[in-house]
């Protein structure tokens, strides 16, 4: 995704604007011109990416629970907007194992909710709906997962996740075939970059180990996953919706976002790629102890991105470290981080055009 015009003086709704994600989105959004209402609970770190980058000029950003459908109802309404981007969830896998039930009720009916909502008002153009790469029935064999695989999930996160993307197609079905706004999934990798500081996440435990002068601990070293900048997806986000609106009959309903093949990384190889940049000898130990299950394999394929959306991964592995390791080196160095992200977006919409 280049730098647009589509999204100058487009009205926005972003739900979930004060997690890590939302936050860069908030903010990417402001300098692409974008009329922005947004919707969430409060910040639940402390600090918060959200706090770093006031002020939020221009935008109109409201405290709600998605899980309250007439306060919901009341905000799309009040917002009037032409697009949504639904990021609002429970997002850890080890919180969701501790309270399923707040998993579900956040990722699941509040889904339900914003989708009930959106019928209510006319004018809306798109929705996405973003997901996760953890919706996928994984078996562990490690091949890259496409969006035809089978939807599953076996810890309440993911099977969460899942749900609200059967829920999301009920509606599409249900309701939207013919009239009102388009509709899509967006299901992103494991994303890093820099204002995360969420618990139980592998950059944010790394940054507070560092702080510690002690290697980071971790629960499954050898675990792969498919890691990606924060604004590889959300550039993803951005081009799915604009890609509704104008050409609607070319979009998909439900699509991947992630890294390129060769950015697949164990946990422990994303830990040592960390440590050098902070000229850590010793980066990461194992962690000790009994941990809930995860899976041992997380790929994705992004075909289906590149040809319809001509949407590609821009940042290699180094780079996604680089960018996430400066950014933490300039916040600890107490420089303007609305500045840092700004000039880190600007990059990205270079490699982008």
């Amino acid at each position: 995704m280049g730098v647009s015009t589509f999204w100058r003086g487009r009205r926005v709704l972003v739900t979930g604007h004060t997690g890590f994600k939302g936050a860069w989105l908030c903010l990417w959004l402001e300098r692409l011109g974008a009329q922005v209402s947004a919707l969430a609970l409060a910040p639940d770190t402390e600090p918060a990416l959200y706090d770093v980058l006031k002020p939020w000029t221009g935008q109109s950003h409201h405290e709600a629970d998605i899980r309250d459908l007439a306060a919901l109802s009341a905000g799309v309404a009040a917002a009037e907007p032409e697009i949504v981007i639904h990021m609002a969830a429970q997002a850890l896998v080890r919180r969701s194992y501790a309270d399923p039930v707040e998993t579900f009720a956040t990722n699941v009916l509040g889904t339900v909710n914003l989708l009930s909502a959106v019928r209510g008002v006319p004018g809306i153009e798109a929705v996405v709906v973003v997901t996760t790469d953890k919706v996928y029935a994984n078996d562990n064999a490690g091949r890259p997962f496409g969006e035809d695989d089978a939807l599953g999930g076996k810890d309440p996160y993911s099977s969460s996740k899942a749900c609200a993307e059967l829920a999301t197609q009920c509606f599409r079905d249900s309701f939207f075939s013919t009239v009102g706004p388009k509709i899509a999934t967006a299901r992103a990798g494991n994303v890093i970059g820099g204002g995360d500081w969420s618990a139980d996440r592998l950059v944010p435990d790394f940054v507070r180990a560092l702080s510690a002068g002690a290697p980071v601990r971790l629960r499954y070293p050898d675990s792969v996953r498919p890691w990606q900048h924060v604004l590889e997806p959300l550039s993803g986000y951005l081009t799915l919706a604009e890609v509704l609106v104008s050409r609607p009959d070319a979009a998909p309903t439900a699509i991947n976002f992630g890294p390129d093949p060769d950015s697949f990384a164990s946990v422990a190889q994303v830990a040592e790629g960390l440590g050098r940049a902070f000229g850590m000898t010793t980066p990461w130990l194992p962690a000790g102890g009994t941990h809930p299950p995860e899976a041992k394999a997380l790929l994705l394929r992004s075909d289906r991105a590149a040809e319809a959306l001509g949407w590609r991964p821009r940042l290699s592995m180094a780079d996604t470290i680089s960018w996430t390791a400066d950014w933490y080196r300039a916040y600890r160095a107490g420089a303007d981080m609305r500045a840092v992200c700004l000039e880190q977006i600007a990059r990205y919409e270079e490699l982008a055009s």
